[in-house]
């Protein structure tokens, strides 16, 4: 496998459904939204976007399979399967609030192999393979090398149907209001992810995200130098439905935190 030759062909792609993407927002009408849940919205721009991701990403991989929010496509790869959300942040592309993103990953016997987050109204692409460092359309990123929490930028994103842990989430917020520079919910994890990984937010949490949230972000962080797990310190981050992301330095105190408050033990 050629890694780096695919990860440019998929950028070709993702960069060609973003500008369909834009396109579709200068003339979106917000009553042409689909309730898939409380708060979980869908557009006709999500479904086309991920057919185009899906069309074009098979014929770079044709032994792949997707992960994909809106189920395009039911195949599964046996060894090589792209996890695909064709538009992170419908409800902020829905209101013509930015950001919102498209997040591909790849991944190779359920690890980890290519990254890409393009964020639309910005049109920057942050993207990484596992043999290449990191990079905001084509220059090299690391994440931040903030020291301390009480000097940390902190992102996060708030629950919009699982509100079971959502007293445990409020602490969170309390602590981070009172013993850092600030938290911002931007509406969009990949964003968030990207944004960590070019060091503009020290630190990443939240809770009941699904595979095609996080993993293309996930892998951008780890290849610009930061750290990526689940509110336990494990590596079940990408089916866990919970995802901590900071820099090395900052890691150890951050998941500390998160794992005092958030983890419930059962």
């Amino acid at each position: 496998m050629n890694i780096e030759l695919i990860t440019k062909q998929a950028i070709e792609i993702v960069s060609e459904t973003g500008n369909y993407i834009r396109n579709e927002q200068s003339k979106f009408n917000i009553k042409n939204i689909e309730v898939k849940g409380k708060h979980d919205f869908v557009t006709s721009v999500d479904k086309n976007s991920e057919k185009k991701l899906v069309d074009g990403l098979i014929k770079i991989l044709p032994e792949s399979g997707f992960i994909a929010e809106e189920n395009t496509s039911n195949k599964h790869g046996k060894k090589y399967n792209w996890i695909i959300d064709p538009l992170d942040g419908t409800t902020n592309f829905i209101h013509g609030l930015p950001p919102y993103a498209i997040s591909v990953a790849l991944v190779e016997d359920n690890k980890l192999i290519l990254g890409i987050v393009y964020e639309i109204t910005a049109d920057e692409c942050f993207y990484a393979n596992i043999q290449s460092k990191a990079f905001l359309n084509d220059k090299e990123i690391k994440v931040s090398q903030t020291e301390l929490i009480d000097e940390s930028l902190i992102a996060t994103g708030f629950p919009y149907h699982d509100y079971k842990r959502i007293d445990q989430f409020m602490k969170t917020l309390e602590y981070f209001f009172v013993n850092s520079h600030g938290v911002r919910r931007l509406g969009s994890a990949a964003t968030d992810l990207a944004y960590v990984a070019c060091g503009r937010f020290d630190s990443f949490y939240e809770y009941n995200l699904n595979p095609w949230d996080v993993a293309a972000g996930a892998l951008i962080i780890q290849q610009a130098g930061g750290k990526v797990s689940d509110f336990r310190g494990g590596q079940d981050f990408i089916f866990g439905k919970e995802i901590i992301a900071s820099n090395e330095i900052l890691y150890q105190d951050f998941l500390k935190i998160i794992n005092e408050i958030m983890v419930l033990d059962v």
